[in-house]
C-alpha cells in the first residue's frame, strides 16, 4: 500500500506544518518521528524549533535566516529517507489508576449540564456506547492492552496515547458538548479514540474516567521519576494503566507526598515491523518486559 503524500502548509511567516496522515496511525507516527529526527540533525540555521505531534509536525522558523520556500525544500528531501525509524529505544511504564473514584465523580456530577447523557456518569456513557455491559467491563478494556504515547501537549506534560488493539476495538467517546470549567489534576480522561492524563487541574472537555495518584508534572522535581525533566512523558512511551482501590490509592499518595514512590518503568526497545506482523504477540512481549525481572 502506498504511502499517503505529506501535505505542506504555511501558518503566517514562522511555520511550517506537516500533515503526514489525516488518520493517527504507528506508521503516521514512526514516518513524522524519522522525518523530524532528520531535520534536527541538519541542524539548519534558523530553525528554532520542530514539534512532533499525532501524525503530523510542525516547525517553527526565523524567515529572516531561512526562506519558507528553502525550508519547505529541506524537508520534502527528507520524505523518501529510510533509516531504522521502524525501532524506538523508549520506556514502558505502569500507571496506578483509582477508576470510578470519588473526586472525578464529584466534578463529573457538577457538569452533567454539559454532557451528552445526563443521566450517565462518563463511565457508565463510554460503556454504553463501546457495547460494554457494565462500567467493571470497560474498565478491564480500559486496563488490558497498553497505549502508546503519540504527543504531549495541550498543556504542560499532557500526553495523548491511543490504545495498541485493532481499530474495532478502539475506544472512541466524544467529547463533552461544552467543555468543563474544572478536571482534577492528574485526571485519566478520553476524547475521540484518545486517553490522556491531565497533568494540572484546569479546564478540560475529555470523559473523566479515574484518577492517578502519580504526579506526571513537577516544577519542582520532587519525585525520582522527574529529576530529569519537570515533564515526565515523552512521545513513544509506552503506558499500562493498572487498577487501584481506594486503600492502594492512599498508600502511594502517602509515598507521593514523602518523596519516596518510585514509579514503575522498564527501558524498552520497539520494533514497528515486528508489533504490525504480530501485535497480540508483540503486547505479550511488552507485558512480559514490564512485569518480568
Amino acid at each position: 500500500m502506498p504511502e499517503q503524500s505529506i501535505r505542506y502548509s504555511f501558518g503566517g511567516d514562522e511555520h511550517l506544518f506537516a500533515e503526514v496522515s489525516e488518520s493517527m496511525s504507528l506508521p503516521a507516527f514512526f514516518r513524522g518521528l524519522e522525518m523530524t529526527n532528520a531535520l534536527k540533525a541538519m541542524k539548519l540555521p534558523g530553525v528554532l524549533d520542530v514539534c512532533l505531534a499525532n501524525a503530523s509536525f510542525q516547525i517553527r522558523f526565523n524567515p529572516d535566516r531561512i526562506s519558507p520556500q528553502t525550508l519547505l525544500h529541506k524537508v520534502k528531501s527528507l520524505e523518501n529517507q529510510r533509516g531504522t525509524a521502524h525501532y524506538l529505544d523508549t520506556r514502558i511504564i505502569e500507571i496506578p489508576v483509582y477508576y470510578n473514584d470519588p473526586w472525578t465523580h464529584e466534578t463529573l456530577m457538577r457538569f452533567r449540564d454539559r454532557h451528552q447523557s445526563p443521566e450517565q456518569t462518563d463511565l457508565e456513557y463510554a460503556a454504553s456506547l463501546n457495547g460494554y455491559g457494565n462500567i467493571e467491563d470497560f474498565i478491564l478494556a480500559h486496563s488490558h492492552s497498553p497505549w502508546f504515547v503519540s504527543m504531549v501537549g495541550f498543556v504542560a506534560g499532557l500526553p495523548f496515547m491511543f490504545q495498541m488493539v485493532e481499530q474495532e476495538q478502539q475506544i472512541e467517546v466524544p467529547k463533552y458538548l461544552t467543555p468543563r470549567t474544572d478536571t482534577p489534576k492528574q485526571t485519566v480522561g478520553h476524547g475521540g479514540c484518545f486517553g490522556c492524563i491531565y497533568s494540572v487541574k484546569g479546564a478540560g472537555g475529555y470523559q473523566m474516567f479515574g484518577t492517578t495518584p502519580v504526579p506526571i508534572y513537577d516544577p519542582q522535581q520532587s519525585m525520582p521519576h522527574l529529576k530529569d525533566s519537570i515533564v515526565f512523558f515523552r512521545a513513544g512511551d509506552i503506558v499500562k494503566f493498572r487498577p487501584i482501590d481506594r486503600t492502594e490509592y492512599g498508600q502511594i499518595t502517602q509515598a507521593v507526598a514523602a518523596g519516596e514512590y518510585v514509579l514503575h518503568t522498564r527501558s524498552f526497545r520497539f520494533d514497528l515491523q515486528e508489533y504490525l506482523a504480530d501485535p497480540e504477540s508483540y503486547k505479550a512481549r511488552i507485558m512480559e518486559a514490564l512485569y518480568v525481572n
